[in-house]
């Protein structure tokens, strides 16, 4: 490969996904992350962003769902993939089309199960817990134009018991989040 894969990073809190994923791939030959992009101002991402160097991009209505701001900026910039890394909005069909099969997110649950709109965070845990599920996970997913509906490329499961509260179930789903996202995604552009 004559050179790395270029990556923008869409999340709208603390960031913790995304420092892993830049940690991992510092030293990457594959990929590289060179924008962050928070639909969130005093997101804690953007913080991670500045201390490591790389571009942020502030979304809104207007400039992610309602024009090609957004799209333009990732051109500009080379993009060649999105990782969706706790971010809330839905991806809107203009972005989803401009960038088909290269958009991968992550979702604390075992999809099909705990999908969807609202269903993110503490509120995924909740219902997992409510349900009495004896197990839960992660699922790595492409994005298409419905909530968690896209092509799954890897699922890890954890065991839930009877003890577990939501936030035992969250620390947990965190745990696989943190040992397997940045290989996901390595193994996922080396496929292609």
């Amino acid at each position: 490969m004559n050179s790395k894969r270029r990556l923008a990073i869409l999340a709208s809190g603390a960031g913790s996904n995304a420092r892993n994923i830049i940690e991992h791939l510092r030293n990457s030959q594959m990929a590289e992350v060179v924008l962050i992009a928070s639909n969130k101002m005093d997101a804690g991402v953007l913080d991670i962003a500045r201390e490591n160097h790389i571009t942020t991009f502030i979304l809104n209505k207007e400039n992610f769902r309602e024009s090609d701001v957004f799209i333009r900026k990732l051109k500009e910039l080379k993009i060649d993939f999105l990782i969706l890394a706790g971010f809330l909005w839905k991806v809107p069909s203009g972005l989803v089309s401009a960038f088909e099969n290269r958009i991968v997110n992550i979702h604390p649950a075992l999809l099909p199960k705990y999908g969807g709109r609202g269903m993110y965070g503490h509120f995924v845990h909740d219902a997992v817990h409510a349900a009495k599920e004896s197990e839960s996970g992660i699922t790595v997913h492409l994005v298409n134009e419905h909530y968690d509906e896209g092509n799954i490329i890897f699922q890890s499961r954890v065991s839930i018991d009877e003890n577990d509260t939501p936030q035992s179930i969250e620390k947990k789903v965190r745990a696989l989040e943190m040992e397997h996202f940045p290989q996901v995604i390595e193994r996922f552009l080396s496929s292609i």
